[in-house]
């Protein structure tokens, strides 16, 4: 069994969606003055890693908390975005290449490199994302999530956001800023994506693993 991690790491000076404020890790506790550390953490529920649940959109849509926990544990599959460039979109033609096991899986995660960007400005640029066709297909064939290595399933001059309001609007949940897919090969693997379990979650950092057999 190989154990591949997806989950960028929480840092004050990671990227965050453009008006968002950054995380901020306080001291709260020092082993000089009280014996052991401890840490404040203060930041957004879509921070780094992290999934929206269909409460991000709908005021009447599921909170992360309300769900069962199996929602966060399936097969999933990669598809291979690489050749795509700047402003390109996820036609149906990648679901074609790998219909059979797109349609096993219960998570696809749509790997176009972007995460190779992280920590500079060229992350927030014009990364690729999926033709709606694309969407309506795995809502269609009852996916549980859908998942991208770039910080949003549409550009983020799409103030409407479209994308979000139709695979969350289905019930299914949307995983962002993904790292590490190419390591994942194009087989089906197990994805264990595991919110924090507050109350009424709209979204929540996630640490996300691919667990591949070998």
């Amino acid at each position: 069994m190989k154990i591949v991690d997806l989950t960028h790491v929480i840092e004050e000076s990671m990227p965050v969606y453009p008006g968002t404020e950054g995380p901020n890790l306080v001291p709260a506790n020092t082993y000089e003055k009280d014996g052991f550390k401890e840490t404040i953490l203060h930041m957004f529920s879509h921070t780094g890693t992290h999934m929206d649940a269909p409460a991000h959109i709908k005021p009447d849509g599921m909170t992360l908390d309300a769900f069962d926990v199996s929602q966060f544990v399936g097969k999933a599959i990669v598809v291979d975005c690489h050749d795509l460039c700047e402003g390109d979109r996820i036609n149906m033609s990648y679901i074609l290449k790998q219909q059979k096991e797109i349609d096993e899986a219960d998570f696809v995660l749509f790997s176009s490199g972007w995460s190779h960007y992280w920590g500079t400005d060229k992350y927030y640029g014009d990364f690729p994302v999926a033709d709606t066709d694309v969407l309506e297909y795995l809502v269609n064939t009852g996916k549980k999530g859908i998942g991208m290595d770039a910080i949003s399933i549409e550009p983020i001059s799409d103030e409407h956001l479209p994308h979000h309001h139709l695979v969350l609007g289905s019930g299914m949940i949307i995983i962002e800023n993904l790292t590490n897919l190419e390591l994942l090969g194009t087989n089906l693997f197990t994805l264990a994506v595991l919110p924090l379990k507050w109350k009424e979650a709209d979204g929540s950092p996630i640490r996300a693993i691919g667990i591949l057999e070998k």
